[in-house]
């Protein structure tokens, strides 16, 4: 007589659980790599960049140009850590962990969500440390700015989560950090993220189709006061769809391979 086996049970929010979500976490916080880049190179800019007496203290809308290097650095800083929380997909690839994952009940819409939560955890400590530093030096923006841009930076970074899966499955795990370090210094300079844009000029209009324009707008604007522009939320929603879409095409691509 045969014996069916028993169908699977599904777990709650497909296995979404806390136990999970430490682990994961505790694995990104290991990186020392990571976190030297992620949390103290943003800050180093900061202090080399942002503090310069020479221009710190000028006048940038509803504050001073170290508030606006403070912005830019937290960006930079979140961009860094939740492209990195995005792409430690490319080394789990690479070692079976998520084929391992794949014999557990967990689904894989909540694996993607998790690798995202967590690295948008990272982009907020990332830019938590930024703006902590930035309190206790020169920088000056009216009081309710100091929230504003933190939050806009912050959930701005998830395109970069987005983008951190995307080149997590498209790229060999040995390579991925090395092409996207200096990637998105490149796409932050190309953006106008560092310095500001002279308008009219052509650098500018080939700004405006970079993956950082959109967000480097966004999140300065409160501070210099530029009025909000259809065209910004349009360069995010895009670039957002596309490393989503991405990421979703490489997933399956890699599910439909085990």
């Amino acid at each position: 007589m045969t014996t069916l086996a028993a169908p699977r049970r599904v777990p709650p929010l497909g296995g979404l659980n806390t136990t999970l979500l430490g682990l994961e976490l505790r694995r990104l916080l290991r990186n020392r790599r990571t976190m030297i880049i992620t949390l103290v190179m943003p800050v180093v800019f900061f202090l080399i960049f942002g503090l310069n007496p020479s221009y710190s203290g000028e006048s940038a809308g509803n504050g001073n140009i170290s508030a606006y290097v403070m912005i830019s650095m937290a960006l930079y800083g979140a961009m860094i850590a939740t492209t990195s929380g995005g792409a430690m997909v490319s080394v789990e690839r690479a070692s079976g962990w998520s084929r391992q994952l794949r014999l557990t009940p967990l689904s894989p819409g909540v694996y993607i969500f998790v690798k995202v939560l967590v690295a948008m955890m990272l982009g907020l400590g990332a830019v938590g440390v930024v703006y902590l530093v930035g309190a206790f030096t020169s920088v000056h923006m009216d009081t309710s700015l100091w929230f504003t841009t933190a939050l806009i930076t912050w959930l701005g970074s998830a395109v970069f989560a987005a983008f951190g899966l995307f080149m997590g499955y498209l790229l060999p795990s040995e390579n991925v950090m090395q092409i996207l370090g200096p990637g998105l210094a490149v796409l932050g300079f190309a953006g106008g993220l560092f310095m500001p844009l002279q308008d009219g000029s052509v650098w500018a209009s080939i700004a405006q189709f970079m993956p950082t324009y959109g967000l480097s707008q966004l999140v300065h604007a409160p501070l210099t006061g530029d009025a909000m522009q259809w065209t910004w939320l349009l360069n995010v929603a895009v670039w957002l769809a596309i490393f989503v879409g991405g990421a979703a095409w490489r997933f399956q691509r890699d599910t439909e391979r085990v």
